[in-house]
């Protein structure tokens, strides 16, 4: 039967000797925190995923949301399950304490949502949409959505979703054809269909709110013409009660490949009435700010999900009786050695730990910085860290997922036929992880984000750069790390090259960017978790005689020397430039 114990030493590893934690919560707002209770918070996390959350996971992988008449009703056990959420505060963890939340650190907030989408990543869909909705609105809302809105969704006591994809348009949002038309109350009347609406129809909450990109007549072609409106499932009063129903449907639930406890809606506005937020024609930039929060947390959905499978690789390695050590019996007395003993079970096992705590890694980092670029006093300190949240939001994500779905198929590998087995957990796993490549933006377009934007057109690779410069030319002489900076100087000297070979090429053709951007995007987040797993080194030598900081030094040898090289084969690929890529003519394939 599938396992799951969240990692806690890890996480407090990583906080704390990894990325100085202490020092941390000396930002506004964050004084007080205690590693006490840190501890206690990320305690009652682990319990609430392990014990509430994790048991429900594969009975509503197989039951499935049920649709009948319009209204979606989730798996057994998810209405309780939420109302214990609400109950115990974990929606409001990062949201203000203004709107009745708890302040706490983006750091502190990733590790939750990591346990909670580790323990069920279908559960952890609907407040994650909330609380990317309430990003936005705290963001982007008048001082009016704000008081009938905010505190409902900070505390999860109404849910979330944003409103997006239609049927022609996914990634370019240009073509979208939903319209809001004025009223003379300055309410507006939207019209249109949304298709691919995660938790749009639910049974978890009393009201849904919907955060709706449309057109207003006469708005420009294209995406500056776009405007976002907020439209709730059910219209509030002043006084902040529900009202009557709003004229938006669930049409159509989609049957999917995973996530089957998250329903994915057709939602059909017809007249519905929303309100503007924001100025007319920015929608799509307002979005934005809800779209690289969820952009962060879909990263973590890969990595929680790079977790679990790990976990349970682990736990059957440890079980499962097959031949016999290279170097002979470990267990004479039993007909077998148990699986772990075996070199390519190891390797499997170290490349599913090496990925899985780098990208942990790398999404604290970020949201260290995220943290920063929000409370920092100096205003230069807050756009430096602005600069490498921009930059690392779409290596986040991308890299995440893919690291993400490659573990979990590492996971079902390792249990080999059981693995393939439903009741062993392995495969919802590879089918769960396999959508968070996809949404929030495909791991192609963060590619491009990340080439053409962030590096060639923001010019923000300093922003990188300079911290792991500053970290190889520290240490450079210290011989203990000599076996870990050596390989992070030449992946970072192979990225180095690669930026400026794209930037050189680009100058001439215009399709070398997207023809190397996907290559690049792995070669950046390759290094870039090579420099962490330097830093992790480093922390770990003091108290290298102790089995944990042993493993750890182990594991970032690992990637060094049977992950990392993979940056010279990226960097081949990326200097053979576009020409192969582009050589058939459309007409050819």
């Amino acid at each position: 039967m599938p396992v799951f114990a969240p990692p806690l030493r890890d996480h407090l590893f990583c906080l704390y000797e990894l990325l100085d934690f202490e020092a941390h919560t000396e930002l506004p707002g964050f004084e007080g925190l205690s590693r006490d209770v840190v501890e206690a918070v990320l305690g009652q996390s682990a319990r609430f995923a392990t014990d509430v959350i994790f048991p429900l996971n594969r009975a509503a992988d197989e039951e499935g949301v049920h649709f009948s008449q319009g209204e979606v009703r989730t798996p057994r056990g998810f209405r309780e399950a939420y109302e214990a959420l609400v109950a115990g505060g974990w929606p409001g963890l990062t949201a203000s304490p203004e709107h009745g939340g708890q302040g706490m650190p983006h750091m502190v907030n990733v590790l939750f949502e990591e346990m909670l989408n580790g323990a069920s990543l279908a559960f952890g869909l609907f407040p994650g949409l909330t609380r990317g909705g309430y990003v936005l609105l705290s963001q982007h809302g008048s001082a009016e959505q704000k008081a009938l809105y905010a505190q409902k969704l900070a505390s999860g006591e109404w849910a979330g979703s944003m409103c997006l994809t239609e049927a022609h348009c996914g990634t370019d949002l240009g073509l979208l054809k939903t319209e809001a038309v004025p009223r003379p109350d300055g309410s507006h009347a939207l019209t249109g269909t949304k298709i691919f609406i995660s938790a749009g129809e639910h049974d978890l909450t009393p009201n849904i709110v919907y955060f709706v990109l449309a057109r207003l007549p006469h708005a420009p072609k294209g995406s500056r013409g776009i405007s976002l409106f907020l439209v709730p499932k059910f219209l509030v009063n002043a006084d902040g009660t529900l009202g009557q129903r709003n004229a938006v449907s669930c049409g159509a639930v989609e049957h999917k490949m995973g996530i089957h406890g998250c329903p994915t809606c057709v939602l059909n506005f017809d007249g519905a009435t929303g309100w503007l937020m924001g100025e007319p024609h920015q929608g799509l930039k307002a979005m934005f700010a809800m779209m690289n929060a969820e952009r962060i947390a879909v990263g973590i959905h890969g990595l929680a999900i790079a977790e679990a499978s790990y976990q349970n690789a682990v736990a059957y390695a440890r079980e499962r009786l097959q031949g016999r050590a290279p170097s002979g019996a470990r267990e004479p007395g039993k007909p077998a050695d148990p699986i772990i003993v075996h070199p390519d079970v190891r390797r499997m096992l170290m490349t599913q730990r090496a990925l899985t705590e780098g990208c942990r890694m790398l999404a604290l980092w970020t949201a260290q910085a995220l943290d920063v670029s929000e409370r920092h006093p100096e205003p230069a300190k807050r756009r430096q860290a602005d600069d490498l949240v921009a930059l690392m939001t779409p290596v986040v994500k991308a890299f995440l997922t893919d690291a993400g779905s490659d573990v979990a198929n590492l996971g079902v590998q390792v249990l080999g036929g059981h693995g393939f087995i439903r009741a062993n957990g392995q495969e919802q796993y590879v089918r769960d992880v396999r959508i968070t490549q996809i949404y929030e933006g495909t791991n192609g377009i963060q590619s491009a984000d990340l080439l053409s934007r962030k590096i060639l057109h923001l010019g923000l690779f300093g922003s990188f750069a300079a911290p792991v410069r500053a970290f190889v030319t520290a240490h450079e002489e210290d011989e203990q790390l000599a076996d870990i900076l050596r390989p992070l100087a030449a992946a970072f000297d192979l990225l180095e090259d690669s930026t400026s070979l794209i930037r050189e090429a680009a100058a001439v053709h215009p399709e070398e960017p997207g023809a190397a951007a996907a290559d690049y995007l792995r070669l950046f987040a390759l290094t870039a978790v090579a420099y962490l797993w330097a830093r992790a080194a480093k922390a770990s030598l003091p108290r290298s005689n102790e089995s944990f900081y042993r493993a750890k030094l182990a594991t970032a040898r690992f990637f060094m020397q049977r992950i990392l090289p993979d940056a010279a084969a990226l960097h081949a690929r990326i200097a053979a430039g576009a020409g192969v890529v582009m050589e058939m003519d459309e007409a050819m394939f």
